[in-house]
């Protein structure tokens, strides 16, 4: 008896709107990952000025809403392959939107860390992880030109939103600022969600119960695969070094005697060499599979971290360090979202890759700490540094295996 499946979407017309409604898509997770996480940096001083929290208090809320966000990947993947996104995705812009609304009069640390544990459900619901299973559910031939192309424009949350934050923030005040983003949420993310995005004629008629069973049974097998454990491997991994850099990177350069001015124009080159490496993607297509691409990025991972091993106290090699770092993560984020389809299949996409991305989470949102802990203990940002350069050594390994495992047929 053959493994069960669950109906094939392709059989379903591709929803109004086409490449229109999919660069609208993108614009939404521009505006949603510029300012819900990227603009969440430039609130701390103000809201520390204004309350007198300690800035790693402040910062512990964003971590929790990451570490709900992860912990809900699971749940809003399988809803989003049983039922679709859209109305999924609609309440978690409208959720979003009333947080932003909340925070903006926030007045208590239990309030605000309230809030943040709201948030992370909101971007569960809506951000990457929920478009990319809806993208793979929907568009079954074209899922990966299409997750690019999203990934193309949302490389510019952070280049578009820290200046307009910061702008924002001085000319009106955070409190006000948070208004904006609520608008932002409520007025253009929602509407494009629930009167744009749909969902297909869905399962051909097949009784919930029976749709969730073969769902279960999807999963259970892709769990007992050895490239599951691998892709689960890599990507935790990989969390945990992109965590290290962008919540200590200011710290860990400083100490190594760069001025800031120097610390600030080299990680403002992340995010350009980011959408550099999404569009060589882009033009390569699928001439270039996502084990390749993947192969690729992460056996250059380790070498991003030698200017930093041999050269601690050299521009030049601060330089060349977020140069390679950027275009690593840019290929990275195209592959983390297309590997779990191409290796384990698109049927169950939303689940498989929910339940693949808990403990990758996890580590994202648990490394600051576990960082700074390293750091007091050995008195320095050394160790990081060669924490981060065996992490992206295990990271690769665990690629390279997870795509040797991968079935061929998958590949």
């Amino acid at each position: 008896m053959g493994a069960p499946s669950l109906p094939n979407a392709s059989a379903d017309p591709e929803p109004s709107g086409g490449w229109a409604l999919v660069v609208a898509l993108a614009i939404c997770q521009l505006v949603s990952w510029g300012s819900l996480y990227n603009g969440f940096v430039l609130f701390v001083v103000p809201m520390e000025r204004e309350f007198g929290w300690s800035r790693e208090a402040i910062n512990g809320a964003v971590s929790l809403g990451l570490l709900v966000m992860g912990l809900c990947a699971f749940g809003m993947g399988r809803w989003i392959d049983l039922r679709g996104g859209r109305w999924l995705m609609t309440a978690g812009s409208m959720l979003a939107g009333v947080l932003c609304l909340m925070w903006a009069g926030v007045e208590t640390l239990a309030g605000l860390y309230a809030i943040w544990l709201g948030m992370g459900i909101a971007m569960a619901a809506m951000l990457y992880q929920a478009l990319f299973a809806v993208l793979t559910r929907t568009y079954r031939a074209g899922y990966r030109t299409r997750i690019t192309v999203v990934t193309l424009v949302a490389g510019f949350a952070s280049t578009v939103f820290i200046p307009l934050t910061q702008a924002l923030i001085e000319g009106f005040g955070w409190r006000a600022t948070l208004v904006v983003f609520a608008a932002i949420q409520i007025l253009l993310c929602a509407p494009i969600h629930g009167l744009w995005l749909r969902d297909g004629r869905g399962p051909s008629g097949r009784p919930m119960t029976a749709r969730s069973r073969a769902a279960t049974g999807i999963i259970g097998r892709a769990v007992r695969q050895p490239t599951f454990w691998g892709l689960a491997l890599c990507f935790t991994a990989t969390a945990m070094v992109n965590s290290v850099i962008w919540f200590h990177a200011v710290p860990m350069f400083a100490e190594r005697g760069f001025t800031t001015l120097v610390i600030v124009t080299a990680i403002a080159l992340i995010g350009p060499v980011q959408v550099a490496g999404r569009l060589v993607v882009f033009a390569v297509g699928r001439r270039v599979s996502t084990a390749t691409q993947g192969r690729l990025a992460l056996t250059m991972l380790p070498a991003v971290f030698v200017p930093l091993l041999l050269w601690p106290g050299s521009v030049a090699g601060l330089y060349g360090f977020t140069v390679m770092f950027g275009a690593v993560n840019g290929v990275m984020t195209i592959v983390r979202a297309t590997a779990v389809a191409e290796f384990l299949g698109l049927e169950g996409y939303g689940a498989i890759s929910g339940l693949i991305s808990v403990p990758a989470t996890v580590a994202h949102a648990g490394s600051p700490f576990a960082i700074a802990f390293l750091w007091g203990w050995f008195g320095g940002y050394d160790i990081v540094v060669t924490v981060m350069f065996l992490a992206s050594i295990l990271a690769a390994a665990a690629f390279w295996f997870a795509a040797s495992e991968a079935s061929p047929a998958r590949r």
